[in-house]
Order: structure tokens, then C-alpha cells, then sequence
């Protein structure tokens, strides 16, 4: 599984301990028997721990996923002691999967699965024992309704790597995205699809989030993002309606909505669209969450374009940081951003001045405000093809 690999920061470490966390149903166990389906292949052990379901409900699943043949050791229980002495027993154990960590208990503390003291006692002798014996240990854990790793804060820390699952129910697309890793790189994510047989891995993104023909309509745009070492490209969507209500609402899906409500300021202070009085939505497409500032470029251009009634063509892209004065501040990675949009057969960049000299072949429009997107839009990107030409 590469994309997971990519997120581990290229494969588990010999004693290392993963926390992967995510709401209900959003395909954690899923993917988690996948991976032990597939360690069990490289003729390691693996042991998977569930104290949420029989084995005989793994197996069904296993069966629907097409695992029914994978050499993978299930266990269905609650009780700390009895998967130590488990994994004590077996021969070149390479993975422990505990399903999920709010559900063990310590035998010998007298208080309920779940609980502050629980949770933190039973991590603490898993990562012990990892730590001991060379095992990887891979966590479950559940998340509360605003999101966060249910339990206490020290099981963030006490993990080597933490993983946060991310999506919707209702879209296809899953996004597995580190925020810890001590052997690797942090904000790392891979994408996996949904399907009937399991999570399937999505090797180019950018394409399954880009729209497959022209935008056709306006307030929408490409942004040209970097998610850990990956450039993706990402289609933002604005609506922009009249209110009726005394505070017109702001919604963003995808993405801050504390910094939606900062470009619609100052739109209307540096750029003199005042959307005071408007509805204002806006949508990252795909499921997707950016929380990159060089969205902030896109984000005012699918705001104007929304409020102008002026379609973008889709083989323009967008990225670059604003700040309050309206200028456009520089960003990372120019050239991944840019290579990946010619692979798309993107044709034009709008983007914040670049000091370094860059070997990629697309038109590029350099803007130092947002003043300038006035005639990049109202020309609809119109500018002459070339090798590479600067505006």
C-alpha cells in the first residue's frame, strides 16, 4: 500500500508505535485489515485485536474485502494481559493492530474501558512492549464530535507517528494525513477511494479532484496546493447570493471559514467588492481540507469570478498567500506546483513573484496585488500561448 507507506513516512518502523484516529465509519478497520493482510504476505505475524467485534464479524468483513485467504491472527477481546501474553507466544511477531485502544482493559485497575487512567495505562504497556520486543504497534483510536483523540493528551505524545482519517461518508474519497512522525515527514497525506471491495489507493489525485472538461461556470477555480511533499491540484468553488438576513451567512467545506470571512474583508477594503451584503459559500471539491495560506490567491480569484459572473477557464491555475494589504506573498515549491499542472495540460499560472529563476514551461502572470486580477479575469486568461512568457 504505497500511498499508506507515503504517510508512515516509507513503511513502519522496527518498535514503533502509530495512532490513527478518525470518526465512525469513515474506513479505519477497513484499511487497517488491508494492511494486515498484506504484511501477513511478506511472511511476518501479524495480530489483529478487536474488542468491538467477534471474530467472526472480521472474518465476514475479511471475506467482503477478498482477505479470506490472508494468514492474519485475530483476537476479540478487551483484556491488556491476555493480548501481551498472545503476542509474547508468537515467532517473529512484525505488527500489532489494537482496535481500538478506548475499548482495553487493564485488569489491574479497578475502573471502566475508556477511562483517562485505563487508556493511559494500557498505551503505555502496548509501546513498552513494542519498544521491547522490535513489534510496530498500530492504534485505533476515537475521536469526539468536535474531532480531537478522545482520551487524554498524553496518548498523542506517548505515539511515535499520529494519523488522523479524514473525509465524508457521503463522498468516495478517504485522506489518511500525518500531523506527528517522528520518522518522517509531518502533513503527509495519501487519498484512497471507497469501494465495495475495500479502500483502493488513488495513485494521481489531482486528476479524480480536477473537473474532467472545462469549468464551464463561474466561481470556480484550480488551486495548484502542496499536502506534505505532494503537489495537487484542487477545484475551489464560490457562490455568492443576495442576503435577506441581517448577518448574511459565511460557509466554507474545506476549509477555514475564519479566513473565508478575512478574504471577504478584504475584498471589499483592497479590492473594492463589497460582499457585506451577500451569502457567500464555499467549497473545496472532493472532500478535501486545505489548510495551506497559498489557497488564499484562489479563493478571492473564485470569489470574484462568483460575484462578476465570470468564468475562469480551467487551464488556469492559482496559488499564493495574501495579506491584509492585499498584496500576494510568495509560497513554497514553485516548480512541484507547476510540473504537476503541466501534467494536467494546465496552460497558465497566476502566482506571487518568484526571485528564482524556474525552467517550467507554462505562461505565468506574476502579481504583487489583488488589484492586478482585475485584468487576469476580465481577460479570462486570454493571453497569448507560449513557451514560457511572463506577464
Amino acid at each position: 500500500m504505497n500511498e499508506f507507506n507515503r504517510v508512515l513516512g516509507g513503511g513502519l518502523v522496527k518498535g514503533s508505535a502509530v495512532l490513527i484516529a478518525g470518526e465512525p465509519g469513515i474506513g479505519k478497520s477497513t484499511l487497517l485489515l488491508q494492511f494486515a493482510a498484506l504484511i501477513s504476505q511478506n511472511s511476518r505475524s501479524c495480530l489483529y485485536v478487536s474488542a468491538e467485534e467477534s471474530i467472526e464479524q472480521i472474518q465476514m468483513r475479511a471475506a467482503r474485502l477478498g482477505l479470506s485467504e490472508a494468514s492474519v491472527l485475530l483476537i476479540s477481546t478487551s483484556s491488556l494481559t491476555y493480548i501481551l501474553d498472545i503476542a509474547k507466544k508468537v515467532n517473529d511477531m512484525g505488527v500489532i493492530i489494537i482496535d481500538s485502544i478506548q475499548t482495553l482493559r487493564n485488569d489491574l485497575i479497578d475502573s471502566a474501558p475508556g477511562t483517562v487512567t485505563q487508556v493511559k495505562s494500557c498505551t503505555m504497556e502496548m509501546i513498552a512492549h513494542a519498544k521491547k520486543s522490535g513489534t510496530s504497534l498500530i492504534i485505533v483510536g476515537h475521536v469526539t464530535k468536535d474531532g480531537q483523540i478522545a482520551g487524554p493528551k498524553v496518548l498523542e505524545h506517548m505515539a511515535d507517528t499520529v494519523i488522523y482519517f479524514e473525509g465524508d461518508n457521503t463522498q468516495q474519497f478517504r485522506v489518511v494525513r500525518t500531523i506527528k512522525n517522528r520518522y518522517g515527514p509531518t502533513n503527509e497525506i495519501g487519498i484512497f477511494e471507497m469501494s465495495s471491495s475495500g479502500l483502493n489507493e488513488v495513485k494521481n489525485p489531482s486528476a479524480m479532484f480536477m473537473p474532467a472538461s472545462g469549468l464551464g461556470t463561474s466561481g470556480s477555480c484550480i488551486f495548484a496546493g502542496i499536502e506534505g511533499t505532494r503537489p495537487i491540484m484542487v477545484e475551489i468553488q464560490a457562490l455568492v447570493s443576495p442576503s435577506f438576513l441581517a448577518t448574511p451567512r459565511r460557509s466554507a467545506v474545506g476549509w477555514d471559514v475564519n479566513r473565508l470571512a478575512m478574504m471577504i474583508a478584504i475584498l471589499g477594503a483592497r479590492y473594492g467588492l463589497n460582499l457585506s451584503d451577500k451569502e457567500v459559500y464555499l467549497n473545496v471539491v472532493g472532500g478535501m481540507k486545505i489548510t495551506e495560506p497559498a489557497a488564499d490567491l484562489a479563493v478571492i480569484a473564485a470569489l470574484i469570478s462568483a460575484a462578476s459572473n465570470i468564468v475562469i477557464p480551467r487551464e488556469m491555475v492559482f496559488f499564493g498567500e495574501v495579506g491584509l494589504s492585499g498584496e500576494v506573498r510568495q509560497v513554497i515549491q514553485y516548480e512541484s506546483r507547476l510540473n504537476e499542472a503541466i501534467k494536467l495540460g494546465i496552460e497558465k499560472a497566476v502566482m506571487p513573484s518568484e526571485r528564482k529563476v524556474l525552467t517550467c514551461n507554462i505562461n505565468r502572470s506574476w502579481i504583487k496585488h489583488i488589484l492586478e486580477l482585475k485584468k487576469v479575469i476580465n481577460n479570462r486568461g486570454d493571453h497569448k500561448n507560449g513557451p514560457v512568457k511572463e506577464y
